[in-house]
Formats: C-alpha cells, structure tokens, sequence
C-alpha cells in the first residue's frame, strides 16, 4: 500500500510550528507494513490543496490531509477536498451530533465559546466522518483521502480510529555501524533496509554485511579523543 501525506498549513511552511505530525504518521504507518510515498506540506490555499488532493488521489493508494479543520474561515481544508471530487458541501448529522455534545461537555468551563456547530460539522457530501475523540472538529474519509486534525493530540486519536484501514507488505531491517560522520548523540550510523518480502530483505543484509562492517546492534565510537 502506497500512500501520500499532504500536511495543511502557513504556520508550518513560516517554521512557526515544526511538522510533527508527518513524522509520527510516516512512523505509524511504517510499522503497518505501508509505504510513504509521497510527504508534501502546502498551505491554507483552497485550490492548491484541491489540486494535489485530487492528483494524489489518482496516484496513491490512500492520501492522509491534516490540518486545516473547523468552522473558521482560514480553515478551508474540507472545501478543498469537496472541490477535488467535484462535492457540495452539508452538514453531517453524525458530526453535528458528536459536535452539540461535545459543546455541552464544556459549557460550564468554557462558557463563552462562540462555535457555530453546523459550520464544524459541515463535511463534503457523501463523506463518511471521522468523529474526533480529543477535539471539536471532525475528521472525514472521501473515496481514498483521509482528512484528520492538525492537533497533534486529536490527530493521534483519530488516526488510531482508522489505522487498521492502512496496512501493507514493507517490512525492514536495521543494521548498524561507525562511519564518517555518525550520529553523535546515538553515537552510530543506523541503516534501514526495507523490502516487501522476507528474501529480499535477507538477501540484501547479507550483501552489506559481506562488504562492510555492520552489526545488528549499535555499535558506538568512543569520541572522548576527538
């Protein structure tokens, strides 16, 4: 399974808050045998997101968006997805529903949030939505495209909602050694093997280990004299 992250935002293209999240779902769904293709980060522009959504949803098996959710108007993320499959935009009422009790979960502490529930719970139609365990915005899946938070916390458990829909045949193997220029806070270098079979991937390691010293342990430098 191929599968491409588009991460949504002018906060993360300014260095303001460092993309944390493309590097945990790259993790997660490498542990699930899925390959990441593809790793782009755009920003709140609702035609340029529309354009790649619809582009990487020809090209890759599944497409993960984050960001960019909720009733604001720089959140446009949901409408550009609607406009790459060509969708009018309602009010889910499965959505709506998580969203008006989610709202009266925190009345009391939050009194005067002003939060139009419609506007939260609006997702392009036909989609099926992702309800958001940790937040108020939900999430949604069109065709092949998975849209999530850009809240880390709420994006990691709405992933978890739906990570047995990613799954795939890349398995890997990591090899260590001392080289030129390691890592000096692991104090190794770490190379990662990946292939889709077991063969492959036994075939290769014993290659690099016949060429050059490596281990399938860290191996440190002492660098105390350098």
């Amino acid at each position: 399974m191929n599968v491409a992250l588009l991460t949504v935002g002018d906060e993360l293209l300014a260095g303001d808050t460092v993309n944390t999240n493309a590097a945990w779902l790259a993790e997660r769904l490498s542990e699930r045998g899925v390959t990441v293709a593809r790793i782009l980060t755009i920003p709140d522009s609702r035609s340029l997101i529309a354009d790649k959504v619809r582009t990487y949803s020809d090209d890759f098996d599944a497409v993960i968006v984050t960001g960019g959710l909720g009733g604001t108007p720089d959140d446009v993320t949901i409408a550009a997805v609607a406009d790459a499959f060509d969708r009018d935009l309602i009010v889910s009422e499965p959505a709506l529903a998580d969203v008006e009790t989610r709202l009266a979960e925190i009345s009391d502490d939050v009194p005067d949030l002003d939060i139009d529930p419609a506007a939260e719970a609006t997702l392009p139609d036909g989609a099926r939505p992702l309800l958001n365990p940790e937040g108020l915005a939900p999430g949604c899946v069109v065709e092949n495209v998975y849209v999530l938070p850009g809240i880390p916390r709420e994006l990691k458990a709405m992933f978890d909602t739906v990570a047995e829909e990613f799954s795939g045949d890349a398995i890997s193997h990591l090899l260590y050694t001392v080289g030129c220029y390691p890592d000096r806070d692991a104090r190794h270098n770490r190379l990662k093997l990946t292939a889709t079979d077991e063969a492959t991937l036994t075939e290769a390691t014993a290659w690099l280990h016949e060429r050059i010293d490596v281990s399938d342990t860290p191996v440190e430098r002492d660098w105390s004299a350098e």
